[in-house]
């Protein structure tokens, strides 16, 4: 990309979704350059930010917290060092081939101001009234459209293709001996379970999911694909499914609670040209499908280790970055646990550069345990393809397949405070709310963890 994206190229940009920092939009022109593209389109908050930042990228914390990757802390702006991140950090950890850095490309701030004008009235309210597009951003990132097969010559393949976009979230336990006492729930109850009883009472989701990210992560098909089961049944915004590279199930920028009997009734549709089954069969297949490729692949056992670089827990985690910030420690203020009273001394005896580590891992594994999986299918027609095959049993067919992980966003220090507050009102809340119900269930759930691990 050579040339600055301008007023007159908004037309050609189509919404498909947004996160909490970025918007997604998706090429629907014909320059070959751009066909099978999306961009990722910062955001800032609508209240709080005029979306003008100092002369320096990062903090000087940061610049400490990064010191080992130059190229990134002396980044012109926050969009390329993100993208770094993505090419220097993430791509190391989980695999080139499943990582996309994409280019930075320039825009004006006339194309950006015409894109949000176009894509206002297919966004959410709520995300409409909470955050707007940054204007003054001077680049945004340029990636693929993983929901698509590519052609080499920049022309989207004829040939039909499925593509399912999943949130896996936190894989596992945390052990951390850091953990005080009265949130020792955490060591028994994923932190999904938890949050969505959260979001439930603050009536941000209508319905509470039954997925379990230990599901999916567990390695048994039959354990996987009840976790992608109950995905389908509560997309909320961590499940979603594209036909062709448009949206089919799962929430545009927001969160579909529940899948409908006429949603179902759609994907199964969708899913002829793709799946050779009988009817009301189709879905179940696909599914299927979904878990073969994620057991052949490895992808997610990839995703887990890195996860697990957060072996402090936030709670362990916080400590060490308010010995790299020099500031009054608020968990050692609050939590005045006398057996986790020397844990604590000893963590802020640790040196800088221990304690620059510990965070760094912290915000690394945050990352990843806020991405999406994107894995996108088509049958096979000839047998000398570049990409990786699947064979799904039910039908016999083979599958071609590509797996990305996307939203691999770089975490800024600062909102270190947040996720510790945020962890401790996800456990006050679960506990109130289930009571001793939770305590019982906890019990059950460690005894499960302990027999498949």
């Amino acid at each position: 990309m050579d040339h600055v994206l301008e007023e007159k190229d908004a037309a050609d940009w189509v919404y498909i979704g947004e996160g909490a920092a970025n918007i997604v939009v998706a090429y629907n022109g014909s320059s070959p350059a751009l066909v099978g593209k999306v961009l990722r389109i910062q955001k800032i908050p609508e209240k709080g930010s005029n979306g003008i930042t100092g002369s320096s990228v990062f903090s000087t914390h940061e610049l400490l917290l990064w010191k080992d990757h130059k190229d990134i802390i002396l980044s012109p702006n926050r969009g390329t060092a993100a993208q770094l991140y993505v090419e220097r950090v993430m791509s190391q950890l989980l695999g080139s081939k499943h990582v996309d850095a994409g280019i930075q490309v320039l825009v004006s701030k006339a194309f950006l101001g015409a894109v949000e004008k176009n894509i206002n009235c297919k966004r959410p309210d709520w995300r409409i009234s909470t955050a707007r597009v940054d204007r003054h951003c001077k680049y945004v990132l340029l990636i693929s459209d993983h929901s698509r097969f590519p052609h080499v010559s920049g022309v989207l393949k004829d040939d039909p293709c499925i593509s399912v976009e999943i949130k896996p979230k936190c894989g596992f336990l945390p052990t951390s001996k850091y953990i005080a006492q009265k949130n020792a729930i955490k060591k028994t109850i994923t932190r999904f379970k938890m949050h969505q009883t959260l979001k439930f009472h603050d009536k941000e989701i209508s319905k509470i999911s039954e997925y379990n990210p230990l599901d999916l992560f567990s390695g048994s098909k039959d354990r996987m694909h009840r976790a992608l089961e109950a995905l389908y049944d509560t997309p909320q915004n961590n499940f979603r499914v594209f036909f062709d590279g448009s949206l089919i199930l799962g929430g545009l920028g927001g969160a579909s609670d529940s899948t409908t009997k006429l949603i179902g009734e759609k994907l199964e549709d969708a899913l002829k040209p793709i799946i050779q089954s009988d009817d009301g069969l189709r879905t179940r297949s696909f599914l299927e499908l979904i878990v073969e490729t994620i057991h052949k692949s490895g992808v997610l056992d990839r995703l887990l280790n890195v996860q697990k670089l957060d072996n402090y827990d936030v709670e362990g985690a916080i400590h060490a970055y308010y010995n790299i910030v020099s500031q009054p420690c608020i968990a050692c203020k609050e939590l005045r646990e006398d057996g986790l009273l020397h844990e604590w001394n000893t963590l802020h005896s640790l040196s800088l550069d221990e304690s620059l580590k510990i965070v760094k891992d912290f915000l690394i594994s945050a990352t990843v345990k806020d991405c999406s999986l994107m894995m996108c299918f088509k049958p096979r027609v000839v047998s000398n393809s570049s990409y990786n095959s699947v064979q799904l049993e039910s039908t016999g067919q083979v599958f071609e397949y590509k797996a990305f992980f996307i939203d691999l966003d770089l975490k800024p220090l600062n909102k270190m405070e947040h996720y510790y507050k945020l962890d401790q009102k996800i456990v006050k809340c679960y506990k109130e709310i289930a009571g001793e119900e939770c305590l019982a269930e906890s019990h059950r759930s460690m005894e499960a963890y302990k027999r498949t691990n």
